[in-house]
């Protein structure tokens, strides 16, 4: 029992005499480093705070969130590492409904009733498998992600019985890192070896990252043919479907998979948008409403929701119940960044449909005052306000937005969308000069970092690149410059450990905002090049 002394644990249970049996439990094993929760946002307060070894989660949470939804959200939001173990508690009862949904997978399930002998057990073997790749996942912690694949290779050399998880995390690095085709070869020759679903899901990923959608749809089609439960199998035929416009097809397979796990609040929003898009009305109101429903019991809330449910209700000749759904957002999340421009938009919906001239000038006027101190609000909602601007004679307060979205798009479709709401208002040229003010404010910014380089002043380049970040921090164009400077700066300046870790941050984002940029690679190179040259150790790689 001494192996689990120092190791910290999170309990999260509703009732305090189960927390208080697991905690005794849990010091019969030699834990006592233990915190509780009683509730998912207690329990993500606590994680916010401070990481855990292990953290013991009942699957009935109370509150309307269970135990899966909660392990999505911390898995989402990254408030557990991946060495954090998370052991699912659950009812015998329960246990088929949570594995056959369960896409995110716990450590492990530790059935009710239980006793200390059967927990320990539980814990050690996963402490002795969380052991074996211990290395692997605290290179990936400290990102960095090429000494992370050495270290899975060498880790399946010497504990063979682990080698196709090894195998597994060294292809989910390179996906990581951009490199689709470095990950399909292992792909297949886990497919080669051994039949294993995930493996043929790996390949489908790196077919579509490559753009090659119909071979990635067969193998995918294929997946969710053969196993009924593998939601994720059905998460990327959905995305394979629209990135070639196939919309309803889209919809109909998110349909099957929240049929599957009807708790995963992200793949819910999807569908609900997915269908608003497609026009179903029908499936977007019954869906938005599961979204509204099952997350306002989550930490992670978005007022956005009721948004779009709003849009939805209004569409469907509804103006009573999306003033309701205002109501509750107005009710439930006063006190957030961007509640006050998402209820002036939704309200302004309501006031449009109703023919309410005063109610809807106000609302608006509301909307683009409350818009300026969201920046967190998104593209969606920042063009569904301008488009009611423009229908309503204030030009300048759309073109202030869609500046705004254009000057952070990260990429050609979401420019043509906003383009195309000027299009459809006959502001057709308003948009093409809004779009090459966006284009050339980033032109000038890049072009007089060049010009700082050239000029040898390379901590002045970067001080004005990270400016221009802080401006426009979802332009792929911009970040990589950013990234190319603070790197040309400790390469002739010398190191510098706030640079360095400036490096590592803005290389991150750059995988982030365009994964499959063809000079990802080349950037890592000239990293890895300047680590090597000053002799720095692996919490400074990317």
């Amino acid at each position: 029992m001494n192996e689990l002394a120092g190791l910290s644990a999170l309990i999260i249970e509703p009732h305090a005499g189960m927390r208080a049996s697991i905690h005794n439990m849990l010091n019969q094993c030699g834990v006592t480093r233990i915190d509780h929760a009683g509730s998912s946002n207690n329990a993500v307060k606590h994680l916010g705070l401070k990481s855990f070894d292990m953290v013991l989660c009942e699957y009935d949470l109370e509150g309307g969130q269970d135990g899966q939804q909660l392990l999505e959200d911390l898995r989402h939001h990254k408030l557990i590492t991946l060495s954090t173990m998370f052991f699912m508690v659950t009812a015998e009862g329960n246990y088929g409904k949570v594995v056959s949904a369960a896409e995110l997978a716990p450590t492990d399930y530790i059935l009710k009733p239980f006793t200390a002998d059967r927990l320990l057990d539980r814990i050690l073997r996963a402490l002795a498998k969380r052991n074996v790749f211990m290395p692997v996942y605290q290179l990936m912690d400290e990102g960095a992600q090429r000494e992370a694949i050495e270290a899975c290779i060498v880790g399946a050399k010497e504990h063979p019985r682990h080698a196709i998880d090894f195998l597994r995390l060294r292809a989910e690095l390179h996906m990581f890192l951009g490199e689709p085709a470095e990950a399909e070869p292992i792909y297949q020759q886990l497919i080669d070896a051994k039949a294993i679903a995930w493996a043929r899901l790996g390949l489908a990923k790196t077919l579509f990252m490559r753009e090659q959608f119909t071979e990635a749809r067969a193998i995918l089609e294929n997946l969710v043919d053969t196993n009924k439960s593998f939601v994720d199998a059905y998460d990327w035929l959905a995305k394979t479907h629209a990135a070639v416009g196939a919309l309803e097809q889209s919809q109909a397979v998110l349909a099957d998979a929240v049929a599957v796990s009807p708790h995963a609040v992200r793949r819910l929003r999807t569908l609900g948008e997915m269908a608003m898009e497609t026009g179903d009305s029908e499936t977007a109101e019954k869906v938005l409403k599961q979204v509204v429903a099952k997350a306002k019991h989550s930490e992670f809330r978005d007022p956005e929701d009721h948004v779009k449910l709003v849009q939805v209700l209004v569409r469907r000749g509804d103006p009573e119940q999306a003033s309701s759904v205002i109501r509750d957002l107005d009710r439930s999340m006063g006190g957030r960044k961007t509640t006050a421009a998402c209820s002036a938009v939704a309200s302004s919906m309501v006031h449009e449909h109703t023919g309410d001239a005063r109610r809807l000038a106000e609302s608006l006027d509301a909307a683009l005052a409350a818009s300026k101190d969201a920046p967190s609000l998104s593209a969606h909602v920042k063009m569904e306000l301008a488009r009611k601007c423009l229908l309503h004679d204030k030009v300048d307060g759309a073109a202030d937005l869609m500046r705004d979205v254009m000057r952070h798009s990260p990429g050609n479709a979401e420019m043509a969308r906003a383009m195309g709401v000027f299009e459809q208002a006959g502001r057709g040229e308003l948009a093409l000069a809004l779009a090459q003010e966006a284009r050339q404010e980033v032109v000038d910014l890049v072009a007089q970092g060049a010009v700082r380089a050239q000029q040898r002043d390379f901590l002045g380049a970067v001080e004005l690149m990270t400016e221009a970040v802080g401006k426009l921090p979802d332009n792929p164009q911009v970040v990589f410059n950013a990234a190319v400077a603070v790197l040309k700066c400790l390469d002739n300046d010398g190191w510098d450990d706030r640079l360095g870790k400036s490096a590592l941050k803005l290389i991150g984002a750059m995988r982030r905002l365009d994964p499959v940029n063809p000079k990802l690679p080349a950037l890592a190179g000239l990293h890895q090049q300047i680590l090597k040259k000053y002799d720095k150790g692996a919490r400074n790689k990317a």
